[in-house]
């Protein structure tokens, strides 16, 4: 869907991690989409981003949940029934790699507490934390998404700047 605003909004697409080109105080709405477990230095991306931000902006944080960066495979059966997801070294954080069909990533886990307790230093109010998952009747179409009923895949944050 394309979106058109008014000749008075401006929409940037920016490399998060160099903002000094944007003024102080100079946006309502800022959006991260899962890219806080893609930045060695998120803290400083949240600094930045609460400096753009105008008093009463918002910062929605959509982004992996901090228990599937840490999560290994799941535990199968020995006809390929899941389990229960194998969780270890969940407090352990730092960078992770990991592969997926091929190609190597590279990713920060960090725990939730590592998260939430940053936006609160950098002097976001939390409004909201929402864990989304599927809805029952899509499983019909996607089955493989059954796992997102069991363990949260992602997590949303919702930011206010006071």
């Amino acid at each position: 869907m394309l979106l058109e605003g008014s000749e008075r909004d401006d929409y940037r697409v920016q490399d998060v991690q160099n903002l000094d080109t944007i003024e102080n105080e100079s946006f309502d709405l800022a959006i991260s989409y899962l890219n806080q477990c893609d930045l060695p230095d998120f803290e400083a991306n949240n600094k930045e981003v609460f400096r753009v931000l105008k008093k009463g902006g918002k910062f929605i944080v959509a982004n992996l949940h901090p228990m599937r960066s840490a999560t290994g495979k799941w535990h199968r059966k020995t006809n390929g029934k899941k389990l229960h997801v194998i969780l270890d070294n969940y407090f352990d954080e730092g960078e992770r790699n990991w592969e997926m069909l091929g190609v190597q990533f590279t990713n920060f886990h960090r725990s939730l507490s590592t998260y939430i307790n940053n936006f609160i230093r950098t002097g976001f109010v939390i409004k909201e934390i929402i864990e989304p998952t599927v809805a029952v009747e899509h499983l019909k179409e996607y089955p493989d998404l059954d796992d997102e009923l069991r363990v949260p895949n992602f997590i949303v944050y919702v930011l206010q700047k006071p």
